[in-house]
C-alpha cells in the first residue's frame, strides 16, 4: 500500500493537509488500488475513479476523513466499500475517498480500538456485528450458540452495513421482515463525522433515515441484530406450474398461513439453465423431465419453499409437509424434495459462485433490475414482461425470481420504499452476460421493461434503485421525498457520503 504523499502528482480535489492526520499512513493513492476500488459486482459503471482509498483500522480513522472533509469549504466525498457487490456504481466516489470497510475487519482482536466483528448475548436473543462484517461470518458465530439471524438475503457474501442500507430481502420477507425491520440498535457515522448510537427509542430519526437510506445518511459501524433459535436441518421443496394464476395463488396462500419459514419463486425459460447459480437442485433424470415441460410450454414457473426443523421436531416434520401442500395446483408428477441443513440451505449460492468463478463466468458484467410489483398488477406484469418481453425476445438470461411479501412486515418509518398494497411481488431478473455487448442488449431490454412499466400505470418500485435524474428519484421516493430530503440536510449537510447513488450530487 503507498502512502499519499508519495506520489506526483497530487490530486486536488483533498487538501494536503490531509497527511498531518494520523490516517494519512492508511491512504493509498496507487494505481492499482484506485483500480480496484473502481470495480464492482455489476462490471456497468467503468471510469470513475476516487483520489484515494482509506483502509481503516479503526472507526476513529472513519471519523477523522468524514470530520476533516466535512471542515473543508469545498469538501471530498466518501463512499463506504463493503464487498463491492453493487450494481451500478453506488459505491463509488469520483475524486473523493472510498472507505475499504472490510479493513476493519482485519483489526477486530483489539476490542479497544471500537470495531465489533460480532459478539453474541445468548440471553438477549441477539448479536452486535460490525458493519464491515459478511452475513456468512454472522451466521457461522451465531450458530456457535444455537442461534441465528431470521432474516437472510440469497447470498451471504454481503456485509452488514450493506444489506442494511438497502433493506436486505429474500424468501424469508413474508415471516420475518426484510433484514431493515430486525435491527434493534446502530452505532452510525453521519456525513458530519458524528458517532451516534441509535435505535427506535434513542435518536430515532437517524435509526429510520438510515434502515434503507442508500448510505445518504451515515456509515453504519455496528448493528444489534435480532436473533432466534437456530433449526438444524431443512425440508426443502420445489414445485412447477405451467398456470401463472395458480402459481401466485399458490404462493400468496402459503405467506397467508403459519408453517413455513421460506417461500420464493421463479421462472424457467428454454433460453436458461435449470440449475444456475443460485442452487443445483434438479437431478439429471428430473432436468430431463422438465425440459420435455419446457418444450411444450416455453415457460414454466417454480414454487419454492422451506420449513425448518430439528431433533425435537424431525418425527412430525413430514406429517406437517402434507398439511401444508395440501390443496396446491402444481403440476402433478412435478414436485422435488430435498433434506439439508440449515447452513446448507442459506448458503446455496456459495457453490454456484464458485463454480461460475472457476469457469470465468463470474467476474462478468450483471444488468440485474431487481422490482417490486404491487398484487392488483402482477398477472399483467406477467403478461407484458416475463411473456411479451423476456420469452418472446429470447435472449440468454439469468436466474429471474418472483414471490410475494407483505407490506405489514415493513416499517414506513425507515427511508426504504415499497408499493402502497398491502401484498407486493419481489422480482429479480438476475441477468449476466458475455461481454459488454451482450450487457447492453439486457440492459436496453430493462430500459423496455421500466418504460413499458411506466406507459401502462403498473406503479413498480425498484429495489437497489438506479435513476440518472433527480425527477426520477423523487418519483420514486414519492411521499418519503421530502423527509428523505430533511434527513439530508440534518445528517449530511454538506452532500459529502455515496455520492455514487447520484440522488443529491
Amino acid at each position: 500500500m503507498s502512502i499519499l504523499g508519495k506520489l506526483k502528482p497530487w490530486n486536488p480535489s483533498i487538501p494536503y493537509e490531509i497527511l498531518s492526520l494520523n490516517i494519512s499512513s492508511k491512504l493509498s493513492t496507487n494505481s492499482d488500488v484506485i483500480k480496484a476500488s473502481s470495480k464492482d459486482f455489476g462490471k456497468i459503471v467503468q471510469e470513475i475513479f476516487p483520489a484515494a482509498v482509506l483502509y481503516p483500522s479503526c472507526v476513529n480513522d472513519i471519523i477523522d476523513l468524514i470530520q476533516f472533509s466535512y471542515g473543508l469549504s469545498v469538501p471530498f466525498s466518501v463512499a463506504a466499500r463493503g464487498n463491492g457487490h453493487c450494481i451500478r456504481g453506488q459505491a463509488m466516489a469520483q475524486n473523493g475517498v472510498i472507505v475499504e470497510m472490510k479493513s476493519l475487519n482485519n483489526n477486530n482482536s483489539n476490542r479497544n480500538n471500537g470495531n465489533c466483528g460480532a459478539r453474541v448475548s445468548s440471553l438477549g436473543f441477539y448479536a452486535d456485528v460490525g458493519g464491515e462484517q459478511l452475513w456468512i461470518d454472522v451466521l457461522r458465530a451465531t450458530l456457535e450458540h444455537g442461534l441465528a439471524p431470521v432474516s437472510w438475503t440469497d447470498y451471504l457474501y454481503l456485509t452488514v452495513g450493506g444489506t442494511l442500507s438497502n433493506a436486505g430481502i429474500s424468501g424469508q420477507t413474508f415471516r420475518y421482515g426484510p433484514q431493515i425491520s430486525n435491527v434493534h440498535e446502530m452505532d452510525v457515522i453521519t456525513g458530519k463525522g458524528e458517532f451516534v448510537t441509535c435505535s427506535k427509542h434513542m435518536n430515532s430519526e437517524l435509526f429510520f433515515a438510515v434502515l434503507g437510506g442508500l448510505g445518504q445518511f451515515g456509515i453504519i459501524t455496528r448493528a444489534r441484530i435480532v436473533l432466534d433459535k437456530a433449526p438444524t436441518r431443512v425440508k426443502w421443496v420445489r414445485m412447477l406450474y405451467d398456470d401463472f394464476s395458480k402459481f401466485t395463488k399458490d404462493q400468496e396462500h402459503l405467506i397467508s398461513i403459519d408453517g413455513l419459514n421460506y417461500v420464493e419463486g421463479s421462472l424457467m425459460m428454454e433460453q436458461s439453465p435449470l440449475n444456475n447459480w443460485r442452487s443445483s437442485f434438479f437431478s439429471p433424470s428430473n432436468q430431463t423431465k422438465i425440459g420435455s415441460l419446457l418444450a411444450q410450454n416455453g415457460i414454466i414457473y417454480c414454487l419454492e419453499m422451506v420449513k425448518y426443523y430439528d431433533d425435537h421436531t424431525a418425527s412430525t416434520i413430514d406429517e406437517e409437509w402434507k398439511k401444508l401442500v395440501e390443496g396446491l395446483n402444481y403440476l402433478p408428477g412435478f414436485m422435488f424434495k430435498k433434506d439439508a441443513t440449515f447452513m446448507e440451505f442459506l448458503n446455496r449460492v456459495r457453490s454456484g459462485e464458485i463454480e461460475l468463478q472457476s469457469k470465468g463466468m463470474w467476474d462478468v458484467p450483471h444488468p440485474w433490475l431487481n422490482l417490486f410489483v404491487p398484487k392488483s398488477n402482477i398477472m399483467h406484469f406477467n403478461a407484458a414482461v416475463f411473456v411479451d418481453i423476456i420469452l418472446r425476445q429470447n435472449k440468454p438470461t439469468g436466474p429471474i425470481l418472483v414471490y410475494p411479501t407483505s407490506k405489514k412486515k415493513w416499517d414506513d418509518r425507515m427511508s426504504a420504499v415499497i408499493p402502497e398494497e398491502e401484498t407486493f411481488y419481489c422480482v429479480g431478473l438476475l441477468h449476466s452476460s458475455n461481454g459488454y455487448d451482450e450487457c447492453k442488449i439486457l440492459d436496453d431490454q430493462n430500459e423496455e421493461i421500466l418504460k413499458y412499466c411506466d406507459k401502462a400505470g403498473i406503479k413498480i418500485k425498484q429495489y437497489l434503485p438506479h435513476y440518472k435524474t433527480k425527477h426520477d428519484w423523487i418519483k420514486h421516493f414519492g411521499k418519503k421525498w421530502n423527509i428523505f430530503q430533511q434527513r439530508k440536510i440534518q445528517f449530511d449537510p454538506k452532500v459529502i457520503l455515496s455520492p455514487g447513488q447520484r440522488i443529491f450530487n
